[in-house]
């Protein structure tokens, strides 16, 4: 009788090179699928059939993951943004591209939250800090035109970003309309008359477009540079 050829399992690897870039691509992946809670080095050895120890050879921890994919999502949404617009127009597509990144990638804007001295913070910056610079604003407040709009445009997002994965944990078929209306109504209802502004402003809060509204804050910040420019 034959014996039988012995069995050997075997666990599924790749057989391309590992790299850092693979890494973060494969982490931004499970952040924009599941959230930060999602992100383990369990799950990314899953997802790039690899051990561990190999991540770890690339990345220290978490921390370091996810400032590193926060870098790669918002580095890749500045590059060749705004070339060649004028200045106040440039500062629009800045802003309006890293609206939609954070929109996009929820995650990252809380990242920058926690972490706002990352270096992603600084090439925003840069970018945000030229265009003021060719808006022929005096040096001395340069850098004060610059942080409100570069801490605007974080917190807005980032606040838009928190929002989005406060919405998840209502029932699927909410309607966004009828459930800020109820907002208004929750804030007010101790005295209705107390609150006229809210009233008046009920309506367009429950149907307001929260990128219509954020590009609205810049533009009112780029008023105000004209207004500084006069005085």
């Amino acid at each position: 009788m034959m014996p039988m050829a012995k069995t050997t399992q075997r666990t599924e690897r790749r057989t391309d090179a590992l790299s850092k870039e693979r890494i973060i691509a494969a982490a931004i992946g499970i952040l924009d699928d599941g959230g930060e809670e999602a992100l383990t080095f369990r799950a990314l050895s899953a997802r790039l059939a690899t051990g561990a120890g190999a991540i770890y050879w690339h990345v220290a921890d978490k921390n370091e993951l996810l400032a590193a994919a926060t870098d790669d999502v918002i580095t890749g949404a500045m590059t060749g943004v705004a070339s060649g617009e004028e200045p106040r127009q440039a500062i629009r597509t800045i802003a309006l591209g890293l609206f939609d990144v954070i929109e996009a990638h929820p995650w990252s804007g809380a990242q920058l939250s926690r972490v706002p001295w990352q270096a992603c913070v600084g090439e925003i910056f840069e970018s945000i800090g030229s265009q003021v610079d060719a808006l022929g604003v005096a040096e001395q407040a340069q850098l004060d035109v610059a942080s409100a709009l570069v801490h605007y445009i974080l917190g807005y997002a980032g606040q838009n970003a928190a929002n989005a994965k406060n919405a998840q944990l209502l029932p699927p078929d909410t309607d966004r309309t009828a459930f800020l209306a109820t907002i208004v109504v929750r804030w007010t209802q101790r005295d209705p008359a107390g609150f006229p502004f809210l009233q008046r402003m009920a309506t367009q809060f429950a149907e307001h477009d929260d990128r219509q509204q954020f590009l609205a804050g810049i533009d009112l910040i780029l008023a105000g540079i004209g207004l500084s420019d006069r005085n």
